[in-house]
């Protein structure tokens, strides 16, 4: 995942006001290094300088010279400052499960890094540094995927990657596991002995939700804009009624999100000789081709609130406590991550509504009472299968969503002997979200298949719309229409992937 850097890279600066989520999927792919602008670092040393001020003034500070949780009562002493906070990442890196996949690790690094530049955790400069260098360098902890609650910060998870820091734990470094002394040392990087705070301003925030968010946001623009081309490849299958996409009657109903698909998809549909219109061949059809403009404009309006939710969240100082520009040290609830893990569960429920109503398209396909076609679109239906399992894959897929859609924000447990009483469950959420986005993509492939499919045996290439047929040839370069029964599950998932990775709109 990580560019060398033989070409020049883009550069993307932490400045913790104007991150957003296309500048970490650079980060995160290896095509753009970071660094910390110099008025950021000024804002980093004076923060840090409040910290050591209020130490040498003999205040008590929670988690600078206090326990951590419901042990905020315990006073500790200056000679063990630094012990505390070495403790406290030895102690909270208690993940369990695989690891998340090294572009999570790297999203969750740079939103981490973004969040401490702002100048409100009280961090040395020397500290944030290393943090930067091992994600330019491409150091990429061990992070274990479970075991967060998603308030008090992701502690587990951040954890994982501040023991790094300090020469503990595991790291991946060019594709080797290793010791975390050994990988910074390979990568030319040298462990930090963690002072006063720096430990809790590593792991005090949301950033392992909301670097899963990034992330399944992206995934997930690109699996609506493949839902929204699935649709029109099966309107040019079944000769859909474009009528229901008119502008003057979605003018009525005025949610821009529905004016944005119907348009995209008249867009799209341009040209083609196999759409129909009221009354031609029917007066309308089924919800899930009518209501594609209602059904798949609501699920944009999620995105688009949901992006605007991360795109604060990413900006945002998440740790506890807050050194203020004032000198105040404040503890607070930034670190709870009940905004993300509600907008989380939201774009679970929009994802699973482009699968649901995708798979009712399939049905129509190959359902030879709802389509007119060969039966499951076999060439020769009895003797072959066609694609009846197939849709029988989608059905699976739609109902595993359903029990995932299921919102984890709702669920909380008490932690820390209750002193810490309410939790989000966050990561729980975005997990499960960027799940259902990958299920989803698979579900919109299928339908993709279905259509490639019946327009095959429909002959009807040269009737269809110039977009419709260019990505066409795409699906039909992943998966061939069918001749006869074969097996396709690879090319199912090949072309699902193609859909997560690559903008319909390219």
């Amino acid at each position: 995942m990580h560019n060398s850097g033989v070409v020049d890279l883009e550069l993307v600066e932490l400045d913790g006001f104007t991150l957003d989520r296309h500048k970490v999927q650079s980060v995160v792919n290896g095509s753009a290094k970071v660094s910390i602008p110099e008025e950021n670092r000024l804002r980093v040393q004076a923060s840090r300088h409040r910290i050591e001020k209020q130490i040498h003034d003999g205040k008590i500070v929670y988690g600078v010279n206090t326990g951590f949780g419901k042990l905020s009562d315990i006073e500790i002493q200056e000679e063990d400052i630094s012990k505390l906070q070495l403790n406290l990442l030895r102690a909270d890196a208690v993940g369990v499960g695989d690891p998340f996949p090294i572009p999570v690790v790297r999203s969750m690094m740079t939103l981490r890094a973004n969040a401490l530049a702002k100048g409100f955790s009280g961090i040395r400069e020397e500290t944030l540094q290393l943090l930067v260098d091992m994600i330019n360098k491409g150091v990429h902890p061990i992070v274990p995927c479970k075991g967060s609650v998603g308030a008090s910060g992701d502690l587990a998870p951040l954890s994982h990657i501040a023991i790094v820091l300090v020469g503990e734990g595991k790291a991946e470094y060019k594709g080797e596991v290793l010791q975390g002394n050994e990988a910074l040392k390979r990568a030319g990087l040298k462990a930090v002995s963690l002072e006063a705070k720096e430990g809790l301003a590593l792991i005090n925030g949301t950033q392992a939700m909301s670097g899963v968010g990034v992330l399944a946001l992206n995934e997930a623009e690109r699996v609506g804009l493949a839902a929204d081309m699935a649709a029109c490849l099966t309107m040019e299958a079944l000769h859909g009624v474009i009528s229901a996409f008119d502008s003057e009657l979605l003018a009525v109903r005025p949610h821009p999100e529905l004016e944005l698909v119907a348009s995209r998809i008249r867009n799209w549909l341009k040209g083609s000789k196999r759409i129909t219109r009221q009354g031609e061949v029917r007066i309308q059809d089924a919800y899930s081709i009518r209501c594609i403009p209602q059904v798949h404009g609501a699920s944009w309006q999620t995105f688009h609130y949901v992006e605007e939710r991360l795109k604060v969240e990413m900006n945002s100082a998440t740790d506890n406590p807050i050194v203020l520009e004032s000198g105040e040290i404040i503890s607070g609830g930034h670190f709870h991550g009940q905004p993300i893990a509600l907008s989380m569960d939201f774009l679970k429920v929009a994802a699973a509504e482009w699968a649901n109503i995708s798979e009712r398209r399939t049905e129509r396909l190959v359902n030879p009472q709802l389509s007119g076609l060969s039966p499951f679109l076999a060439p020769d239906p009895g003797l072959e299968c066609g694609l009846m399992v197939a849709q029988y894959a989608a059905a699976s897929l739609v109902s595993e969503n359903k029990v995932l859609a299921h919102p984890a924000s709702v669920d909380s447990i008490p932690t820390s002997a209750n002193q810490e009483d309410h939790v989000s469950m966050g990561t729980i959420g975005s997990r499960q979200a960027r799940e259902i986005i990958h299920n989803s993509a698979r579900v919109i492939a299928i339908e993709m298949i279905c259509a490639s499919q019946a327009i095959y045996l429909e002959k009807a290439e040269n009737q269809m719309a110039q977009a419709t047929r260019d990505y066409l040839e795409k699906v039909r370069k992943i998966c061939p229409p069918l001749e006869s029964d074969r097996a396709i599950s690879d090319q199912m998932e090949e072309l699902a992937q193609f859909i997560l990775r690559e903008d319909v709109l390219k």
